[in-house]
């Protein structure tokens, strides 16, 4: 298929999505899956790049970035054409990301090298590196954009990084092997998942201490099946929902109370969640099973999995 037929066909399939479109990086396929939520429908795989994992949208939805760890970059795509325009100095092996509100710099975790990249992304430039701890990965960025967050795995602890300065001005410890920091719309609260540990814990972002730590059980589900991922958490911080892994569950947390109103079984080692645009729908991608469940908020149900293709690992959907 030529290139003209190749981008009209892919034009064809993404307008078909209507509202949204989810996009799932395929680890073992070293592709991007398309699905369209509305009908839970898999459009089109297409080949992206070696072990894609991390993913993200622009702040205006027009550009798709994906880490292609085994390539060592990060790649810029078209949103909308999947066209590749461009590629970042992501430095070695990158896994995970984040973007500033205003989309113009990007943090990269780099695990081999304990730093965080900071990237000039209008530039294609890295402006800094920052030394952090032992196998950063979990990063994020508040929206308040005062700070950004690194935790590191094998530190057990997350890292405060002023962004003016871009220097760690404190430290907290947390639970064994931190995978997942996520902020509170109103940037008060971070919140932070350990695998190992198997817990959540909430930490105040003025004190940098913890609020509380969430402990999960699911009866007839070992304690060590329970390894909680990736976190999210609604604009008015009614509840927030945790992929729990190996345990094939999402928590419902009660954002307000701390307490678990339920688990919902989902597929195989569930990694990642994301809200559709108007957080009526939460995506789940689900390692092992390859595949995504669809979840209606509304009556708090999974209704829907979607076969996406092998180790499904990140997710990202486009209004």
């Amino acid at each position: 298929m030529n290139k003209k037929i190749f981008t009209f066909v892919l034009l064809s399939v993404i307008s078909t999505a209507n509202a949204e479109t989810v996009f799932v990086t395929l680890e073992k396929d070293n592709a991007l899956a398309i699905m369209n939520p509305l009908d839970g429908s898999l459009l089109k795989t297409v080949p992206i790049g070696k072990r894609p994992r991390g993913i993200a949208l622009s702040p205006d939805n027009k550009s798709l970035y994906v880490a292609t760890s085994d390539d060592n970059t990060i790649k810029i795509f078209d949103a909308q054409t999947l066209k590749e325009t461009g590629r970042l100095p992501s430095g070695k092996d990158p896994e995970t990301f984040a973007l500033s509100p205003t989309g113009d710099k990007m943090y990269i975790s780099n695990e081999d090298d304990s730093l965080v990249t900071v990237i000039d992304v209008a530039k294609k430039k890295v402006i800094k590196q920052i030394k952090v701890g032992v196998e950063p990965e979990g990063i994020c960025v508040s929206p308040d954009n005062q700070w950004l967050i690194s935790a590191s795995e094998t530190t057990n602890m997350v890292h405060w990084i002023d962004i003016k300065t871009e220097t760690i001005v404190d430290n907290t410890l947390v639970d064994a092997r931190p995978r997942f920091v996520t902020f509170t719309a109103d940037s008060s609260q971070l919140w932070v998942t350990s695998e190992i540990a198997g817990t959540l814990m909430v930490l105040d972002s003025k004190t940098k201490q913890p609020i509380k730590t969430i402990h999960f059980e699911i009866q007839g589900v070992p304690n060590d099946k329970i390894q909680p991922v990736g976190i999210a958490i609604d604009k008015e911080r009614k509840r927030a929902y945790v992929a729990l892994g190996t345990a094939n569950r999402v928590a419902v947390v009660n954002a307000q109370t701390f307490e678990v109103e339920k688990y919902l079984l989902v597929g195989s080692r569930v990694w990642n969640v994301s809200f559709s645009p108007d957080e009526k729908h939460l995506y789940t991608a689900n390692g092992m099973s390859n595949d995504v469940s669809i979840i209606d908020l509304d009556t708090q149900t999974v209704t829907k999995s979607v076969g996406v293709g092998n180790y499904p690992w990140g997710l990202v959907v486009k209004p």
